[in-house]
């Protein structure tokens, strides 16, 4: 089956959405994700609803079927792992490689695929702690944790992962020290969202607003063994 590159964005934007709700996905969540009209939305879903690869009801949204997902995490698994390889062996900074596996993702072979897998010693996490589908494209479970927003002042976290979709957000917490596998202690949350922690690997605090400390995604630091 060929897909459009389009199709398969919109199919990854369903997946990645999916991860973060047990619910349908609706149009207006689809268009904020892909910076699109509601519209141009409902036009591509009537396209992949005649390819079998979403499962649509009428004023509830969308959720990919069995092949629609298979697809989706094939796109996941060329996007994660380019990410890795860019950061690992070409030096870019993890705030850029998102945009540049974007431009790559469609266009890599499986033998291509499979040769930076090996090359990398086949991840389970992209740069951001993302889940990196395996190669027969299960869908990997997400670890143990929450929002680092449902936490409260006096928590010690370790952070599991953070989106990868802005740029400057990434660059402001790399700055601060907030990175898969490193520990924060919560000092302050605000009644308004804000989060103050302060980062193992940094010495200044980091103030965190709630539109960004809901894609830190977080768990308790594993207990120390006897």
């Amino acid at each position: 089956m060929m897909l459009s590159d389009v199709m398969e964005d919109y199919l990854k934007a369903i997946y990645q959405l999916q991860r973060e709700t047990d619910d349908r996905i609706k149009t207006s969540e689809i268009a904020e994700e892909l910076d699109v009209t509601s519209p141009t939305v409902t036009s591509m879903l009537d396209k992949l609803e005649e390819r079998e690869l979403v499962d649509r009801e009428k004023y509830r949204g969308v959720t990919l079927t069995d092949e629609g997902e298979t697809v989706a995490l094939e796109i996941v698994r060329h996007h994660r792992l380019l990410e890795a390889y860019l950061t690992e062996h070409l030096d870019y900074d993890w705030s850029e490689v998102h945009a540049e596996a974007d431009r790559l993702e469609h266009h890599i072979s499986e033998d291509f695929e499979a040769r930076v897998a090996d090359a990398l010693g086949e991840p389970e996490v992209d740069p951001h702690g993302s889940p990196i589908p395996s190669a027969d494209l299960e869908p990997p479970t997400r670890p143990d944790g929450e929002s680092i927003a449902e936490f409260d002042a006096g928590a010690v976290v370790t952070v599991a992962e953070v989106a990868d979709r802005d740029p400057d957000v990434l660059s402001y917490l790399a700055d601060h020290g907030v990175e898969p596998g490193v520990e924060l202690e919560i000092l302050e949350v605000a009644p308004f969202g804000m989060v103050t922690a302060r980062s193992s690997e940094a010495d200044d605090p980091v103030s965190l607003p709630e539109s960004v400390a809901t894609h830190v995604w977080v768990a308790p630091p594993a207990e120390p063994e006897l």
